[in-house]
């Protein structure tokens, strides 16, 4: 058989289940092969937001993602999506394309150190200088990618290299990689017996999720426990639908999320009652902890993680090293074989608490959800959008403000509905590539894309990416011709905001015409209900164009005392 290196590759990809690349045909003989094999690419404008599809295709689909750049500028593009994916624990393949080895280090044309661009935002990088190890190559990353903490990886390919036969190998390898995590691990079984009998014997023990949870189907043991256990369960922003919030022990999301008009402004308070607090796939990051505030001082902590650096590093913590979704169900059998009556007899009273707390919450937000004129707030279109969900919906959203909107207005109908944030870096612009690499991955879902006008700047392209792939999602953008969180941040730490603040009027809804999807721009509240039910029973990809009150800002501890001094 006499297979390119190219080819190799591409028999490679598909031996591991790749059906789709995110790419803009380079390197062209790879894309060529794998075309070949009936892999679709999937034809990005800027590798900025084709990394990001990677990473949304991946957070939905459960497999590996694979994307692809040419070498020089097009790889430095790449740099962003993947350190987002590194933050997020996200694996994504990437591969590549290097100047032909003859040329390297004579200045050829794009040449670039590649291995130095990619060392900070991928767990693994690697030049292939030969043909003969092709297959162990990139099972090696696809192995990177999946196996413990999750994260990107990167495969250099010389172009010349790709053109030239490949030797025969003298043991074919036949392992498909494709699905993560890669390993499923649990701790050692006297470490959860003992976890379990401190959770039975606390007064008030509380779980905290966070987006490791998602992970193989994670929150079907998370709801297990929940509900066996009679745990409170709050979750991170990444979290966010691990659990079902109608479910009576759901506290929503909370972290930063604690100004007026919030959930939080209420869960906060049974949340500093705990006495252990059970950590699920949370790296306690800041926006997780509201800069570390939330957690009590003196609860003891129990921290399942994959990676074993995470757990004590801001918290000292029993350390429970391993996947969430078997220590979680490893957790809920040994507790079951222990006297939970305590847990059972005071669950009805912590249910009422509970149930409180989401009806002060509705009460506190019911004049900027409700139908009225003047200018839409952002919590009244997420109210129209709740209405429209359903579990299947995956909601996907920009950096900055439009997630919290997502994270704090919305709320999940049943655990595992998937809310997609860029919360590794919360870098703007890749609300919408989230989006669509999540409606690839699974197209029967409905899909929504909610985006500020400033982060949407970043991606206007993929516009055109959407009609011709026929890519069929819903975007929202939240226009109110402002950088929201920039101008609010520096009003409460300056006094003043910088120029950079205020856009000139865009007209979004045209732009989306111009690129071949339906578009409508929506200037008041009665016109809101149709344009999304028009939008959401559509076969086509939609935007709405939603002009919104630049004074509104979500409910952030930042904002608490300062913005929001005469609201309570």
């Amino acid at each position: 058989m006499n297979d390119t290196v190219a080819q190799r590759i591409a028999l490679a990809l598909k031996r591991h289940g790749v059906t789709t690349i995110f790419g803009q045909s380079l390197p062209s003989a790879v894309i060529l092969a794998a075309e070949a094999l009936g892999i679709r690419q999937v034809s990005y404008r800027q590798e900025n937001a084709g990394g990001t599809m990677a990473d949304g295709f991946a957070r939905i689909s459960g497999t590996i993602a694979v994307v692809t750049a040419q070498n020089g500028p097009a790889a430095t593009l790449l740099v962003p999506p993947l350190a987002e994916a590194l933050k997020a624990s996200i694996p994504v393949v990437a591969l590549v394309q290097e100047v032909e080895r003859p040329q390297a280090e004579r200045n050829a044309f794009q040449e670039l150190d590649h291995p130095a661009l990619f060392q900070a935002c991928a767990k693994w990088v690697r030049r292939i200088v030969t043909g003969d190890r092709i297959d162990d190559h990139v099972d090696a990353a696809f192995v990177a990618a999946g196996s413990g903490r999750p994260g990107p990886a990167v495969l250099l390919l010389p172009a010349d290299l790709l053109r030239e036969i490949a030797p025969v190998a003298a043991a074919p390898r036949r392992a498909s990689l494709g699905h993560w995590p890669t390993d499923l691990i649990q701790p050692a079984a006297g470490a959860i017996r003992d976890a379990a009998a401190m959770i039975a014997e606390s007064r008030f023990p509380v779980v905290i999720a966070g987006g490791g949870v998602h992970a193989a189907g994670g929150f079907h043991a998370l709801a297990r426990l929940q509900e066996a256990a009679h745990l409170p369960v709050f979750t991170t922003l990444m979290g966010k639908g691990t659990v079902d919030e109608h479910h009576p022990l759901s506290c929503g999301v909370l972290g930063p999320l604690v100004g007026p008009r919030s959930l939080g402004r209420h869960s906060r308070a049974l949340l500093a009652e705990a006495d252990l607090v059970l950590l699920a796939g949370t790296r306690t990051n800041q926006n997780g902890t509201d800069s570390w505030r939330l957690i009590p001082p003196g609860a003891r902590v129990l921290h399942i993680d994959v990676d074993p650096n995470e757990i004590g590093r801001n918290y000292e913590a029993v350390r429970l090293v391993g996947s969430a979704g078997p220590t979680l169900a490893a957790l809920c059998d040994a507790l079951g074989t222990l006297d939970l009556r305590h847990r059972a007899a005071t669950r009805p009273a912590v249910e009422a608490r509970i149930a409180g707390l989401w009806q002060r919450f509705e009460a506190d937000r019911r004049d900027v959800t409700a139908r009225r004129p003047g200018p839409l707030r952002p919590e009244r279109v997420m109210a129209e959008l709740q209405y429209r969900l359903t579990p299947d919906t995956i909601v996907a959203a920009d950096a900055s403000y439009s997630s919290f909107w997502v994270a704090g207005q919305l709320r999940s109908l049943g655990a595992g509905m998937r809310f997609l944030t860029p919360r590794g870096l919360a870098g703007l612009g890749w609300g919408l590539p989230l989006a669509m690499g999540a409606k690839l991955a699974r197209p029967a879902a409905p899909v929504v894309a909610v985006v500020g006008d400033g982060g949407f700047a970043h991606s206007w392209a993929e516009l055109e990416t959407l009609a011709r792939s026929g890519i069929a999602l819903t975007v929202i953008v939240l226009n109110n011709g402002i950088l929201g969180f920039q101008k609010d941040a520096e009003t409460v730490k300056f006094g003043a905001y910088t120029t950079a603040c205020h856009f000139a009027p865009v007209d979004h809804a045209q732009i989306a015409r111009a690129c071949g999807c339906a578009a409508a721009r929506v200037e008041d509240g009665a016109a809101l209900p149709g344009a999304l039910e028009l939008a959401l029973r559509s076969d086509r990809p939609w935007l709405l164009d939603v002009m919104t009150d630049p004074a509104a800002h979500p409910p952030l501890s930042l904002f608490d005392g300062t913005l929001d001094r005469a609201v309570d």
